[in-house]
């Protein structure tokens, strides 16, 4: 940014005039970001976070500088809505909790891709990112319960893409994780799967119906089914 352009920034006690970096490294930087979050300052503040990002991967400060990719991407997630954006920095950030070994932390930014690229019909790539965390977490004794969760919305990008590929993921997911089988969302796409085949429209909402009165749907979830039932013939597309 021109100093010219700085000059005509307010100042606020965490952004003073005079040397905007060092402001930031001695003050806590969440508080830093809330002060600065007015909309037309989000850029400049975004801009002095990655400077300091990439000083911080120069000194091998890998696992505080995924840290503040996620605060970026988190920016991006709900300030700017541009979930492209929001997605390059979460990637980011795993990387570096890989890179420093903080698998759980990876996984969790991994999955907020994965989230996002299911939203935007990015299919393979969320199936690639759900399959790799439920593998990486169904062996963990205090983690494998969330692997039914993970393969599950694996699961759903499949269906959409073809009823033949949820098939054969499904029976594969069975095999690795047996604990999958038993699971009301691997019956619930077993019974999806059914009402798919015979086109049957109201067969699928009833399944999903019995289903969300037990265990309640989120957006995301009602979002893929919805998408899987307007792929049978005659639908209305809705769940109702």
């Amino acid at each position: 940014m021109p100093v010219r352009c700085m000059r005509e920034l307010p100042t606020c006690s965490k952004w003073p005039r005079t040397g905007v970096l060092q402001a930031m490294l001695s003050a806590r930087l969440q508080d830093f970001i809330c002060r600065c979050r007015t909309s037309w300052m989000l850029p400049p503040a975004l801009l002095m976070l990655a400077m300091l990002t990439r000083r911080l991967i120069l000194k091998g400060r890998f696992t505080i500088a995924a840290k503040h990719h996620m605060t970026i991407a988190e920016v991006y997630e709900s300030e700017l809505v541009d979930i492209e954006k929001a997605i390059a920095h979460y990637e980011q950030a795993a990387d570096y909790y890989k890179g420093e070994e903080s698998n759980s932390s990876a996984n969790k930014c991994l999955l907020k891709v994965g989230f996002y690229c299911a939203q935007l019909e990015q299919y393979p790539k969320a199936i690639e990112i759900f399959e790799q965390v439920a593998t990486s977490t169904m062996d963990n004794p205090l983690l494998k319960y969330n692997a039914k969760e993970y393969f599950w919305k694996a699961s759903l990008c499949h269906f959409i893409v073809d009823e033949l590929n949820a098939k054969l993921a499904i029976e594969k997911y069975e095999s690795m994780f047996p604990a999958f089988s038993d699971s009301r969302e691997c019956k619930l796409l077993k019974k999806l799967l059914e009402a798919h085949e015979e086109q049957n429209s109201e067969a699928f909402t009833e399944a999903v119906k019995e289903f969300d009165s037990i265990s309640r749907l989120d957006q995301w979830q009602t979002t893929m089914l919805l998408r899987i039932k307007k792929t049978i013939q005659g639908d209305s597309g809705d769940l109702k």
